[in-house]
């Protein structure tokens, strides 16, 4: 593979505002004026204030605009996006991470490190389809994927894009979005040498009527000073705090709550308001909508009067679309996520009705047995007693273990039927293979181009095996 690569620019709008923007690159090094702002982000360059955002238009950059699936998030297309930022302010990204991660290159060995701060935002040009968004803010983004990454020398990092994040500096992307969406993530891929298992895993838990992201392909290349470079094959990720809530929802002032931590693992006594962290009114310091979700789970009515206990928790949290996600998740596999790792979903407080819901999130661990003790057998066995009540009590509840068996039933019978999800993955692939094979090393989980392909043939298998795994248990 070889180690850069410096795809042509087509003539038209996006060239002529690339060369301009690296005219601005250069004309802006050494201008800085104070760089802090009230969030501790990048204020970034202060003499580039005066610009007109000429390619703004209402359907494309308007807050006014409805979120447009369709153009964002097409299902069979890998769309490009190019990223614009100066060398200053890419350097103040790198000496950021530098600052939280060590060296770039030089892994530190042993257990990751807990990091609680996130990476700088800077403002940058976002490029697709030969307009412009300006002063975007861009901050790199993730846990162990970004630390482990960035620490074995793999620059292709997952990214946050937050489209207004600098309209306080430059009052010209004052509620700036792309095509509607404020917020989005790109996802690199990490540990996923078939690039497909965040898109189809995500799509899996939408199509079983759950609410989640919508995900799709993209290249990404990133200009920093010399052009651009080809960063590989990311997937787009819509943000749950963002249009989820938006267009999921019929009310989207609830709390959204990001659990991370032990507490996350709903074990008795173990609530910490650290670990719920609030990602929609966190001025409000109320939690009692996760207290009553803690009180009423382990309530002694659950051994006494099931029925009861039942009947108290449905008021507080929508079992239903916690048992569809666990039927879900349980076949497809994920092992990165609770009832292995207190991490990696969202609650979200529905303000119609009342209850708690699960919204599951980050899935590129998805689609394997997995790490650590791996994915979760089908019927539970291999819980940890007492670790993960959401699981073992409603498991061992007849009403509610015959509502989930009816959902792994529905799951292995529609959305993950083994000659339909290798179908999928075969459309994926090719559709995938002229970028995932052509990734430059340093910006890759690719070793050599066979990586994407063998990948790819262990998601065929492991479709079949999930068939054989969940008849199995159904008794079938």
């Amino acid at each position: 593979m070889t180690n850069t690569i410096r795809p042509a620019i087509s003539s038209g709008p996006i060239a002529m505002a690339l060369l301009l923007l690296s005219a601005f690159s250069v004309a802006c090094d050494g201008e800085t004026g104070d760089t802090s702002n009230s969030d501790g982000g990048e204020a970034g360059v202060v003499d580039d204030a005066e610009f007109d955002p000429v390619d703004w238009t209402e359907a494309t950059h308007s807050k006014d605009a409805d979120p447009d699936f369709e153009e964002v998030f097409a299902d069979y297309a890998v769309k490009r996006l190019d990223i614009v930022v100066t060398e200053e302010r890419w350097q103040t990204m790198l000496d950021d991470m530098t600052s939280l991660y060590g060296t770039f290159g030089e892994g530190r060995g042993g257990p990751l490190e807990e990091v609680d701060e996130d990476p700088v935002f800077v403002p940058a040009e976002v490029f697709y389809e030969g307009l412009e968004w300006y002063r975007v803010g861009v901050r790199f983004k993730g846990n162990s994927s970004l630390q482990s990454s960035w620490q074995n020398g793999i620059l292709k990092l997952s990214l946050k894009l937050d489209f207004d994040e600098f309209e306080d500096d430059y009052p010209q992307i004052d509620n700036q979005r792309f095509y509607g969406f404020k917020k989005l993530s790109l996802k690199n891929n990490y540990q996923d040498q078939s690039l497909l298992r965040e898109k189809v895993a995500g799509d899996a838990f939408r199509d079983m009527g759950l609410p989640g992201s919508h995900t799709a392909f993209y290249t990404l290349y990133v200009d920093h000073g010399d052009g651009p470079t080809y960063f590989g094959v990311y997937t787009m990720v819509e943000e749950v705090d963002d249009t989820v809530l938006d267009t999921q929802f019929s009310d989207a002032d609830g709390n959204l709550y990001k659990p991370d931590g032990e507490g996350a693992s709903f074990a008795e006594g173990t609530f910490s308001e650290d670990v719920f962290v609030k990602k929609t009114n966190e001025d409000d310091s109320d939690w009692s909508d996760v207290l009553g979700l803690f009180e009423v789970l382990h309530d002694d009515t659950r051994i006494t009067d099931a029925e009861a206990w039942r009947a108290s928790l449905e008021e507080v949290f929508d079992t239903d679309v916690f048992l569809t996600y666990l039927a879900t998740n349980t076949v497809i596999q994920n092992w990165d996520t609770y009832g292995r790792m207190t991490h990696n979903y969202y609650l979200y407080d529905d303000p119609e009705t009342g209850r708690l819901t699960w919204v599951n999130w980050d899935n590129n661990e998805a689609l394997q047995e997995g790490n650590m003790s791996g994915s979760l057998a089908l019927d539970f066995s291999d819980l940890s007693s007492g670790d993960w009540p959401l699981i073992e009590y409603l498991y061992a509840d007849e009403v509610y273990r015959a509502q989930y068996d009816m959902y792994v039933g529905e799951v292995i019978d529609g959305v993950f039927k083994a000659g339909t999800i290798q179908a999928t993955y075969d459309e994926y692939a090719a559709l995938l293979e002229p970028y995932a094979t052509t990734e430059v090393s340093g910006y890759s989980f690719l070793s050599s181009p066979d990586d994407f392909e063998r990948a790819v043939s262990e998601l065929r298998t492991h479709a079949a095996d999930r068939t054989a795994a969940a008849d199995a248990y159904l008794g079938r």
